[in-house]
């Protein structure tokens, strides 16, 4: 009497097993990997993020430089340190005159020291102690931070900002790029 089978035989669920744990071998080899890969690319978007936050933040200040709503005494714009440092100054409140006082003052400066940029309210030169930190040097290496102005003649000058940084806990591409702005009022 002929017996009628159901389901799979014992050769069909080997065959099925072994295909599945190599299907699981691979994945397993592969996700690392991966995972590696998408944790690189979103810290080096984070790094650009943050490079470009603070190029268009310093930006607007410089953009600033020079205004005066009267007579202001003095340059709109200092440049120091071949470029590593700028003293941006604008009249904020628009009474006609920089001022020096610690609650209104009106100038800011920006510098690149030991591989952070720094700020600092009220800045007369570069030089210094009191520098606020603008990047966190224990994770982000500012590597080049530079400040060049071009004059043209009847036009406003042209303002370059150069920035690369890399993060410095991980061994990724180092993130360079330039803003430009234009000196209106310089």
């Amino acid at each position: 009497m002929p017996v009628k089978q159901k389901g799979f035989s014992l050769l069909e669920v080997l065959i099925a097993m072994t295909i599945s744990s190599i299907l699981l071998l691979s994945t397993s080899r592969f996700l690392p990997g991966l995972q590696r890969g998408v944790l690189l690319q979103s810290g080096q978007r984070e790094l650009e993020d943050e490079v470009w936050q603070r190029l268009l933040a310093m930006g607007k200040q410089l953009q600033r430089a020079g205004y005066c709503a009267g007579h202001c005494q003095g340059q709109g714009l200092i440049l120091g340190w071949q470029g590593r440092c700028a003293i941006v100054q604008w009249d904020a409140n628009s009474n006609g005159q920089w001022d020096t006082s610690a609650s209104e003052n009106d100038s800011t400066g920006f510098r690149l020291e030991a591989g952070a940029l720094e700020t600092l309210r009220g800045a007369t030169s570069c030089e210094g102690k009191g520098w606020d930190k603008l990047t966190d040097p224990d994770r982000i290496l500012i590597e080049q931070f530079m400040i060049s102005k071009t004059d043209h003649a009847g036009f406003a000058p042209v303002i370059n900002v150069e920035l690369r940084a890399r993060r410095k806990d991980e061994l990724t591409t180092p993130f360079s790029t330039r803003h430009t702005v234009t000196g209106f009022n310089l």
